[in-house]
């Protein structure tokens, strides 16, 4: 299957925070979108690696994505090297997509910066001809790069290259969210706190959006970071 776009997140839950309302806007716009989650998320204080699985398949029905997959890389101790780029490379041939986005370049959870960089090399290596891959079903697999790569913002507040203007998908973002029932807040949880478990937290997602969509002149708006220069055919393609 070849995918429009492909979405990676260091942990289940970080594509929807990232750029939920983006993912939802491109699915309800025709395109096919994939999402694949480098761990499961096992060391996080709430929940287990099976509720995160849970949560990460209904995430996906909200979604509208066609495909989700997960690496089961080790959460918090994977690595940027041959045997996790190569395993990245294969989804990326996989799936073939134009576009790949993925995490922060810098962020709170070294997670998130470790994802970024393993997904952006593994986005370069996987369009040379010479690195050999193998499907599951014992085919050669053909050299892909996508045309870009993009990576949303996270917990950090970081200056983004562009914006998506999602008014209209903000509530499909946070359905999505919080479609992950122990890691965001609840009342009536008896958890620990985490820094992501707090109500502030939640509401940041709706006004930080917000602020960003003031910025640009929308009601709600998601950043992307990039690694080279958009390029645009006339200036009035710019809004």
């Amino acid at each position: 299957m070849k995918l429009d776009i492909l979405v990676i997140g260091a942990h289940p839950d970080d594509v929807e925070l990232g750029c939920g309302g983006t993912i939802a806007k491109e699915v309800a716009n025709g395109k096919k979108v994939g999402v694949i989650d480098l761990t499961r998320g096992e060391l996080g204080t709430r929940g287990t690696a099976e509720t995160r699985d849970e949560e990460a398949a209904n995430s996906a029905r909200i979604l509208g994505v066609v495909v989700r997959e997960n690496l089961a890389f080790s959460d918090g101790f994977f690595v940027n090297d041959r045997k996790h780029q190569l395993e990245l490379i294969k989804m990326i041939r996989k799936y073939q997509p134009e576009i790949v986005i993925c995490n922060a370049f810098d962020d709170r959870h070294i997670d998130h910066g470790k994802g970024s960089k393993l997904a952006s090399d593994a986005c370069f290596l996987s369009g040379l001809i010479k690195i050999e891959t193998i499907n599951d079903d014992g085919i050669l697999q053909k050299q892909w790069r996508p045309k870009q790569v993009y990576h949303y913002i996270q917990w950090k507040n970081l200056e983004p290259d562009l914006v998506v203007d999602i008014t209209g998908y903000i509530d499909t973002k946070m359905e999505s969210v919080l479609a992950y029932k122990t890691q965001f807040y609840d009342e009536l949880s008896k958890e620990p706190e985490t820094p992501i478990s707090s109500k502030n937290f939640t509401d940041s997602i709706i006004y930080r959006a917000r602020d960003l969509g003031r910025l640009v002149g929308v009601e709600y708006a998601e950043g992307f970071t990039v690694e080279r220069y958009v390029a645009v055919d006339s200036l009035f393609d710019l809004k």
